[in-house]
């Protein structure tokens, strides 16, 4: 039998030699583009104006370039503070994936130490809200109805809510949102022109934070954030509809107006972002069969219409004609726009589009749209998505600080459901429908 000092002795030395093995740590080896978008982005925050703004774009479209594998086990091996990782977290949102970790926002939480603790739903709203609307001049009609949803959401929450101020923009937004200031408001909502948020949004360290109901040009300033029903934003989320569905192909059709081509547009971008071909991009006329034949040669896989409803029942025929009318049809919001007679909408069926949610169900909080309608002109018609966006914008009011400190928490609002991305800016996952019978019936799954 062996002594116990020998075992011992034999034992300690297997020990150190096991001790003793390099555990060198293994760099993870990032995807080709990543590492790109990771340089550009090392640049970034020292750029400005244009320069800054192609800068990112650069680095959208080389995220833009990987699958979802990919782009989120690389975001995943980011190191903390990485200035790429607001860039990937953004992708990784609106493609639906979940974040690896939060966002780091430094010590900005959209909260103050001086509110009360948050409740379970992470409902913690501010003390003092002051809303900056124009009540007067052309946008008065939008900013009412933004207004009664905003009030409807207030007045319909039992718990704690703060004192609420209005403040007019007509006559200029920087002096209303000095006297908000003045006021002790601790979040200003609003304002509501492009051109007013920019002007907001250009101090990089305002007194008051500021949940702007616009995006301009500018990244909202720590502690503030953005909210849009951009067109801008629509286009990107019929882009990653048409991705999810496994386009490869896509003709786009679009109208002339301001908003239609700003949908299309930024749709195009997104779809080349993600390496999908666009086989055509055709401006509406009412006689297209000729140019549709043409385009179908090149064997588009999907077809995407910005048009309003009257301008897509002019085309459906001949996209029958055409041969194109078995593809998936994706649509933008405004196909609804015109349309209403079932008779007349069905030659629409089988179309695709997003909407607000609470434009075709039930919203917790809100009553269904029909009733709201019959006793508020603000909520009926076209003017109906502003109320929902009001609605929402007193939704994010309550619940900012949750977004922006629980990862992969989103609340489901009036127009969708809202995450908050790592530069401040709202993203909205809408809901979608299709026509059937000629009569709009949502779909449980998005638009897959």
């Amino acid at each position: 039998m062996r002594s116990l000092p020998l075992i011992l002795t034999l034992a300690l030395a297997g020990c150190s030699g096991v001790s003793n093995v390099s555990r060198t740590p293994v760099a993870h080896a990032y995807s080709g583009a990543f590492s790109e978008a990771r340089a550009l982005a090392a640049n970034h925050a020292g750029l400005s104006g244009q320069a800054r703004r192609d800068n990112g774009a650069a680095i959208d479209r080389l995220l833009a370039q990987l699958d979802d594998t990919s782009l989120s086990r690389d975001a995943a091996q980011l190191p903390a503070g990485d200035p790429l990782y607001n860039f990937a977290g953004r992708a990784l949102l609106r493609r639906g994936l979940p974040l690896p970790h939060a966002f780091d926002r430094g010590d900005t939480s959209f909260g103050d130490a001086g509110r009360p603790p948050a409740a379970g739903d992470g409902y913690r709203p501010p003390l003092r809200v002051g809303l900056l609307l124009p009540m007067s001049g052309s946008q008065a009609a939008v900013a009412a109805a933004v207004r009664d949803g905003y009030l409807t959401g207030y007045y319909g929450e039992s718990r704690r809510r703060p004192t609420l101020h209005f403040y007019d923009t007509s006559g200029g937004a920087a002096a209303a949102i000095a006297r908000a200031e003045a006021d002790g408001n601790d979040l200003l909502v609003g304002p509501l022109s492009r051109e007013d948020v920019d002007a907001a949004f250009a101090d990089d360290t305002p007194d008051v934070p500021l949940l702007a109901l616009n995006r301009g040009s500018k990244t909202p300033p720590p502690g503030s954030a953005a909210f849009s029903l951009s067109p801008e934003d629509e286009g990107v989320s019929l882009a990653q509809a048409l991705v999810d569905r496994g386009s490869h192909a896509v003709l786009i059709v679009a109208g002339s107006e301001e908003v239609q081509r700003r949908t299309a547009e930024a749709a195009k971008a997104a779809l080349e972002r993600r390496g999908v071909r666009i086989i055509g991009s055709l401006g509406y006329s009412a006689q297209m069969t000729d140019a549709l034949k043409a385009q179908a040669g090149a064997s588009p896989d999907a077809v995407l219409l910005v048009l309003k409803g009257a301008q897509a029942r002019t085309l459906a025929p001949q996209l029958a004609a055409a041969g194109l009318s078995g593809l998936p049809r994706l649509a933008s919001s405004q196909i609804v726009s015109g349309t209403g007679k079932p008779t007349e909408d069905a030659v629409l069926d089988g179309i695709i589009f997003p909407t607000e949610t609470w434009l075709v169900q039930r919203v917790h909080g809100l009553p269904a749209q029909s009733n709201a309608a019959a006793q508020a002109r603000t909520a009926k018609g076209p003017a109906a998505r502003l109320f929902a966006f009001g609605y929402d914008a007193w939704l994010l009011t309550g619940h900012l600080e949750q977004l922006a400190l629980q990862p992969n928490t989103s609340v489901a609002g009036a127009t969708g459901r809202l995450s908050l991305d790592g530069f401040g800016n709202i993203l909205r996952r809408p809901s979608w429908s299709q026509f059937t019978g000629g009569v709009p019936v949502p779909l449980g799954d998005g638009a897959r």
